[in-house]
């Protein structure tokens, strides 16, 4: 498994063109777009697709979904111009495949739960840990377990989740050692609009980290 000295920064539950060109200029490598109706950071289609149309080229787009239907997640792919598909709901191992794009699937991890039985037996380009939280899928800014992810970033290629923000990322890079680190909440003035000051500390923080 390669261990990446600095990690990617994904800000997700991007709503607005003002925060995308923010976080693309202060350094993300990925923005996040929730299509999940039952998320205060839900996005439009047609919304999330004039944004993208405005951001740079090398700035990784990422399409979030809960327990959506195939056909559906491949629509707005495709009239959004997304890479990359992120699924966060229960999603089995058997409906994460969707060729050509590449595919995050979210594990909500909770002390119940080996990370061998959370992880191995999905074959997806990353896997996304977050923390687990009954009935809610994600953006919770509830913290994760970094002792076990540590463990499942020893074997996979992992993301880091969860109640992250400018002030405990460095920490969680040094911990975890993922390959990379997703953030919403930990860098918000209200859910969906996010704190321009707070995105380019974070940004910093964890590209600093190692």
């Amino acid at each position: 498994m390669t261990i990446y000295s600095v990690p990617r920064v994904k800000i997700c539950g991007i709503t607005d063109l003002e925060d995308a060109r923010h976080a693309s200029v202060c350094g993300a490598d990925a923005l996040g777009f929730v299509f999940y109706p039952g998320s205060p950071r839900f996005i439009d289609p047609d919304r999330a697709r004039w944004i993208i149309a405005d951001l740079p080229p090398l700035v990784t787009t990422v399409g979030l979904f809960v327990n959506e239907a195939p056909a559906r997640i491949r629509e707005i792919v495709d009239f959004c111009g997304l890479d990359t598909i992120q699924l966060h709901g229960d999603e089995q191992p058997d409906q994460c495949s969707f060729p050509p794009c590449r595919v995050i699937k979210a594990v909500r991890l909770n002390k119940q739960m080996s990370h061998s039985e959370a992880c191995d037996a999905y074959q997806v380009s990353a896997l996304l840990l977050d923390a687990y939280v009954p009935d809610q899928f994600g953006g919770t800014g509830h913290r994760c377990d970094w002792a076990q992810a540590a463990l499942i970033a020893a074997q996979h290629r992992v993301i880091l989740a969860g109640g992250l923000n400018p002030e405990n990322v460095t920490e969680a890079v040094r911990q975890v050692r993922p390959y990379g680190v997703d953030v919403s909440s930990g860098v918000e003035s209200k859910p969906g609009r996010k704190d321009p000051e707070k995105v380019a500390r974070f940004i910093r923080a964890a590209k600093e980290a190692l």
